[in-house]
This record gives structure tokens, C-alpha cells and sequence, in this order.
């Protein structure tokens, strides 16, 4: 039960983490087949968030754990530093990429060395496998 609550935060800081960045560097996005891209990932995180909002409360009497507001401001800082000079379409898909390719290991680990409940294993494989599509169609913005 621990390990399934653990894996539901770990998923849910991801996809708010995946959000967070997709908000913030969608203003700097001029490729408009990019600007798609970024809403379908967008979408699917959301979707993936509801489903855990949805079950969560059979694991935990509380809230999914959210990304705290230090780590955020470190990733739009280290987002904004990084676009300062380069804001290109190629520049961005490879910021996502970076982001993405942290949550598939992240994902991996947790499908990986736990033994978790059915539901929430599909959730997991769902995270990764939606990461590593992603993964695929960003490519050819770089």
C-alpha cells in the first residue's frame, strides 16, 4: 500500500512538473505543429493526473502529493536561463525532451523495483508509455 502511494505522488509531481513546463515554455513557441505537440503532451498529463485524483483516496486520506513551489521556481528559472539566448524551436523540444526523458527513468524505476497494485502499475505504464511517445514525435523538432 506504501508503494502504491509513493508511486501515485511520484506520478502526479511528474505530471504536474510536465504541465508546469509546457505552460511556461509554450509563450516562447513560434512552430505552430511544436505548439500542437506540447497540447496533446499537455492533455495527457491531465488525463493521467484525473485518474489518479480519481483512485487516490483508496490508498491515502489525503491530496496527490504537487510539485512544491521551490522546485518550481527552480525549473522555470533553470527554463528561463536556458531560453535566454536560444528560444528556438529546437531549443524547446530538446528542454521537453530533457524534462521527458526525467520521467521515464523516474517512471521506469517505479514499474521497475515495486510491487504495486493493478491499477496502479496500469498508471505508471500508461506515464512511461505516453512519455516515450512523446519522446518519439519530439525528436523531429530538434
Amino acid at each position: 500500500m506504501k508503494e502504491d502511494i509513493n508511486a501515485l505522488n511520484e506520478i502526479h509531481k511528474g505530471c504536474c512538473m510536465g504541465q508546469d513546463a509546457i505552460d511556461f515554455l509554450s509563450n516562447k513557441v513560434e512552430d505552430n505543429n511544436l505548439r500542437k505537440e506540447m497540447k496533446r503532451e499537455y492533455k495527457e498529463y491531465q488525463m493521467i493526473e484525473d485518474r489518479i485524483d480519481k483512485i487516490y483516496s483508496k490508498y491515502d486520506d489525503g491530496d496527490p502529493d504537487k510539485t512544491n513551489i521551490m522546485t518550481k521556481t527552480m525549473a522555470k528559472s533553470g527554463m528561463e536561463m536556458k531560453t535566454l539566448t536560444d528560444d528556438s524551436t529546437s531549443k524547446i523540444a530538446e528542454l521537453l525532451l530533457q524534462g521527458m526523458n526525467m520521467g521515464i527513468i523516474e517512471g521506469r524505476k517505479i514499474l521497475n523495483n515495486k510491487e504495486l497494485n493493478e491499477e496502479v502499475h496500469d498508471i505508471a505504464s500508461e506515464y512511461v508509455s505516453m512519455q516515450e511517445q512523446s519522446v518519439e514525435n519530439l525528436k523531429k523538432f530538434l
